[in-house]
């Protein structure tokens, strides 16, 4: 019997899905979890995180992806204007710019934003102490990833109806606004949604501006925990608490995706 390509590749996916299965039950078997759950899943350790694990670490993780990422957005949207425009120094800044913070880590960033600031500006500081801190050390660096991301939209709306607009007598600027930045952020929403994503997960890098228990975020909160309890039990807690946030962020991205592909 002469199997055609279309079944040879079925049976091959079943024996893949088959023997993944098989390891995936002998991985189980296997495991010793009388020991995994004393080490990792311990109830009264868990029990002692909350409320403030809530009301104090999750809260101030979201704060600090929100305030970065509007910071983020705002200033990428002004680099991918840079970026496009026609005044060759304004699209030099906005290449240098991009491409240094694209290549440095958000932990450096930070770092620099924590203690160089003030060390460089000594009667000056930024306002909202950690807050601040927080907002604008993350999102310089998302700023970089947020301005390609929007450069790419607005390069993506076809340049017809610019050349529209301008014939109905708006200005450049005005056609920008009201037609093209439009269409250009419903394009570009789902890779933004992913940008608060990885937001989210760089707001474990904050204890660097060292944070007091009223600024603590999820990952600090749960190694001080740890350190308290002698248990990694905290840090399964927080990495629970974080899927919190970013599973229904994934499935948003999902159908916004979905979206965008039945309307093209």
């Amino acid at each position: 019997m002469t199997l055609t390509p279309r079944r040879r590749r079925r049976i091959i996916r079943v024996a893949g899905y088959v023997v993944f299965g098989l390891v995936l039950v002998g991985a189980i078997a296997a495991a010793d979890w009388g020991r995994l759950s004393d080490a990792f899943f311990r109830s009264d350790v868990a029990g002692s995180m909350f409320p403030e694990a809530i009301t104090i670490a999750l809260r101030n993780t979201i704060v600090y992806t929100l305030l970065a990422f509007v910071f983020g957005l705002t200033l990428g949207l002004v680099l991918a204007l840079m970026r496009l425009s026609s005044i060759l120094p304004y699209r030099w800044f906005a290449t240098a710019y991009i491409e240094l913070f694209r290549g440095l880590p958000a932990l450096l960033v930070l770092f620099m934003v924590g203690y160089g600031v003030p060390l460089a500006f000594p009667d000056r500081e930024i306002p909202g102490g950690v807050y601040g801190s927080v907002t604008v050390g993350l999102g310089l660096t998302a700023a970089a990833y947020m301005a390609e991301t929007i450069r790419a939209g607005i390069q993506a709306v076809p340049k017809g109806q610019l050349e529209a607009a301008r014939t109905l007598g708006m200005s450049h600027a005005r056609a920008m606004v009201s037609i093209v930045l439009p269409q250009a952020f419903r394009i570009v929403i789902p890779p933004l949604t992913n940008e608060i994503i990885l937001l989210t997960k760089d707001t474990s890098l904050v204890y660097v501006l060292g944070v007091t228990s009223t600024t603590i975020e999820l990952t600090k909160f749960a190694g001080d925990t740890l350190n308290t309890k002698v248990n990694p039990t905290p840090l399964v807690v927080a990495g629970l608490l974080y899927l919190v946030i970013t599973l229904p962020l994934s499935q948003l991205v999902r159908g916004l995706e979905r979206r965008a592909a039945r309307e093209r």
